[in-house]
């Protein structure tokens, strides 16, 4: 029996030490100024909650990333540079649109001693509300019972967020049954929205999906190698989705988050 364990212990250690590229996916809620539907009360230029915020990105910096990803499009990718490089010669610059880029991944990279940053987003018209130009005849139950209790099934996730600290909101923001719900509400559910014998809600909800496959195919257009160890910051619904795509990914290995965000 020792020896079988033995040799268990050992495939474990060899899957693990295998030539996919490290990959740390942390979702976050936007800090600055979004046009996202939803957005997270924050002040980011509360000197308060920029000391919590690098409190949080040191942690994440223990993984060493050779490689920065953020939710910005590749045709900002100049101007995402300069900046960076602007804040690796100042820490203590307050850019104009401050964000979760410049607060946690910036700091993450220069505790890293990071040189390469990218942005991937794609931008793409999606009608979260697409509900509310037609009559749905499509499973109108199914769909206005998840808006009026949308955590009925995991009860626990439905945590006022204002309500928490910085630490245990990004915990739960990156807890795999949020990330779930995430792709639900911001997809799945408008499966259950259309007329008769069409797809107007299942077509919003593909665009969702088009938007977060582009934006994986952005990040595979960027030349990567074994050696490198990729940190990608991005709103937790776009952080569910690539969790999906890299858990089936021949060429990438996700990295526990909580390993870092303790």
């Amino acid at each position: 029996m020792y020896s079988q364990n033995s040799k268990n212990e050992n495939i474990g250690r060899t899957e693990l030490s295998n030539d996919k590229i490290k990959v740390l996916n942390f979702g976050s809620f936007h800090m600055g100024i979004t046009t996202d539907a939803n957005s997270t009360e924050f002040d980011e230029r509360n000197k308060k909650n920029i000391d919590s915020v690098h409190q949080i990105a040191k942690t994440l910096a223990d993984f060493k990333p050779t490689v920065i990803i953020v939710e910005r499009t590749p045709y900002f990718n100049e101007e995402l540079k300069e900046n960076y490089r602007a804040y690796l010669k100042n820490p203590d610059t307050i850019f104009r649109n401050q964000s979760e880029i410049e607060l946690i991944a910036f700091e993450v990279g220069r505790l890293s001693g990071t040189k390469r940053v990218y942005g991937i987003d794609h931008k793409l018209e999606y009608k979260y509300y697409i509900e509310k130009e037609i009559i749905n005849t499509n499973d109108s139950i199914t769909y206005n019972n998840f808006l009026k209790n949308p955590f009925k099934n995991d009860p626990e996730l439905n945590v006022e967020l204002e309500t928490l600290s910085l630490l245990n909101k990004l915990k739960l923001m990156n807890n795999q049954k949020f990330l779930d719900f995430l792709i639900v509400a911001n997809a799945d559910i408008l499966t259950h929205v259309g007329t008769a014998g069409n797809f107007e809600g299942a077509d919003e909800a593909a665009k969702y999906y088009k938007r977060n496959l582009r934006m994986y195919s952005n990040l595979n257009q960027i030349t990567l190698d074994e050696d490198d160890r990729v940190f990608i910051l991005m709103g937790a619904s776009q952080t569910a989705f690539f969790r999906d795509f890299m858990s089936r990914s021949p060429k990438y290995e996700m990295i526990n988050t909580f390993k870092y965000l303790k």
